[in-house]
C-alpha cells in the first residue's frame, strides 16, 4: 500500500489539480483503515487455526479455552467493523465536541450535568478515545453550568452523535432534607470537529468577542487574569466560550474551533431540511423531548425511549457502560 501510494504520488501530473490528488489521498487513505482492521481479523483467525491444529495434535484440552475465547474476540471485531460500516456519512469518521448543559431545576438538574459529564468521560476511556475539556463551568453549589468535551478518536463522531438530545434522572435528591423525588433534565448536543481544510467563513465584523476572569477551581491565575473568553456570533445568536487555558489566546482558538463546528452542523442541517430529509434536533430541555431516561427511584432502570433498550444497571451505564444504547440507536436509525 505504501510502495504504491509513493508510485502514485510520484506520477507525473498527479498534483496538476491539487484538489483531486487531496480527495484520492483521503479515500486511499479511508479505504487503507479497512484493508488493515481486516487483516488483523484475519490475522488472528488464521492464528486460532493453527493452535486448533496443534491442541488437536497435541490432545491439550486447556487450549481450548484461549480458543474460545480468541473467536469471541473475534465475533466482537467483526461486530465492531459492521458497526463502523453503517457510520457511512461524511462526518461520521471525524473527531468530535460534545457539549452538556443543565435543563431547569438550578442544584439539581446542575449536578445531574456533572454525573453525565463523567459518563462521558469513562465511557470516551473505555472506548480509547483521546479527550481534552474545552470549557468547564462549575456551580459554587454543586454540579456545572455547562461543559464543552472535544472527543478525538476514529469514528467519535459517528459513534458519539447517539448522545444527541434530552436526558432525564428521577432519584432522591441528595440536596432535598425531605427525601423527596426529584425529576432533573440535561441536554447533549454532538458537533462534528471540521477538517481544517473545509472552509467556514467566519466576518470578524459578525463576532462580538468579550474576554472576562475565569470562574471556579483553577488556582490563583484564574481570579487575576481576564484569560477566558466569550464569542457571539452575532448573524445567528450562537455564543461559545472557553476558560480552561491559562492562555486568552488558546481559550480564543478553542472557542473559535467550537463555534467553527457548530456554524457547520447549522448549514448542514439547514441544507438536510431543505430535502426534507431531517427535522432540527435542538428540543426543549423538559417533558417529552428525552431521548433516555435514567430511573434511581423507586426502582432502577435506564431506557432508551428511541429504541426501547434498557437495563436495570444503573451504575454500569454511569460508569460508562452505554455502548449498547449507542449500537442500538445506529442499528435502528441505519434501518429508518
Amino acid at each position: 500500500m505504501i510502495e504504491e501510494l509513493e508510485f502514485l504520488t510520484a506520477k507525473e501530473g498527479f498534483w496538476n489539480d491539487r484538489t483531486k490528488a487531496e480527495d484520492i489521498l483521503k479515500e486511499i487513505k479511508k479505504n487503507k483503515y479497512w484493508v488493515d482492521e481486516l487483516k488483523k481479523v484475519y490475522d488472528g483467525f488464521e492464528e486460532l487455526k493453527e493452535l486448533f491444529e496443534l491442541a488437536q495434535e497435541e490432545e491439550e484440552d486447556s487450549m481450548f479455552g484461549d480458543i474460545e475465547k480468541g473467536l469471541e474476540d473475534i465475533e466482537s471485531s467483526v461486530k465492531g467493523l459492521e458497526l463502523k460500516k453503517m457510520l457511512g456519512d461524511e462526518d461520521d469518521n471525524k473527531d468530535a465536541i460534545l457539549t452538556i448543559h443543565p435543563g431547569a431545576g438550578g442544584t439539581e438538574s446542575q449536578d445531574w450535568a456533572e454525573m453525565l459529564m463523567r459518563m462521558y468521560l469513562r465511557w470516551i476511556e473505555k472506548k480509547g478515545f483521546e479527550y481534552s475539556l474545552m470549557d468547564l463551568q462549575t456551580e459554587d453549589e454543586a454540579g456545572i453550568k455547562s461543559a464543552t468535551i472535544e472527543i478525538k478518536g476514529k469514528f467519535a463522531y459517528g459513534f458519539a452523535k447517539a448522545e444527541n438530545g434530552v436526558h432525564r434522572l428521577v432519584r432522591i435528591s441528595p440536596f432535598d432534607s425531605n427525601r423527596r423525588r426529584h425529576t432533573s433534565f440535561a441536554s447533549v448536543f454532538v458537533y462534528p470537529e471540521i477538517d481544517e481544510d473545509i472552509e467556514i467563513e467566519l466576518n470578524q465584523a459578525d463576532l462580538k468577542i468579550d474576554t472576562y476572569r475565569a470562574s471556579g477551581a483553577g488556582g490563583q491565575h484564574v481570579n487575576k487574569t481576564d484569560s477566558a473568553v466569550r464569542i457571539t456570533h452575532i448573524p445567528t445568536g450562537i455564543v461559545v466560550q472557553c476558560q480552561n487555558e491559562r492562555s486568552q489566546f488558546k481559550n480564543k482558538a478553542n472557542a473559535l474551533k467550537v463555534l467553527k463546528a457548530r456554524l457547520y452542523k447549522q448549514k448542514k442541517e439547514e441544507e438536510e431540511k431543505k430535502r426534507n430529509k431531517i427535522e432540527s434536533s435542538k428540543k426543549e430541555i423538559g417533558w417529552g423531548s428525552q431521548i433516555r431516561s435514567y430511573v434511581m427511584h423507586p426502582y432502577n432502570l435506564v431506557k432508551d425511549h428511541r429504541t426501547g433498550t434498557e437495563t436495570g444497571d444503573v451504575q454500569s451505564v454511569m460508569d460508562g457502560n452505554i455502548d449498547k444504547f449507542i449500537e442500538d440507536y445506529l442499528i435502528s436509525a441505519g434501518k429508518s
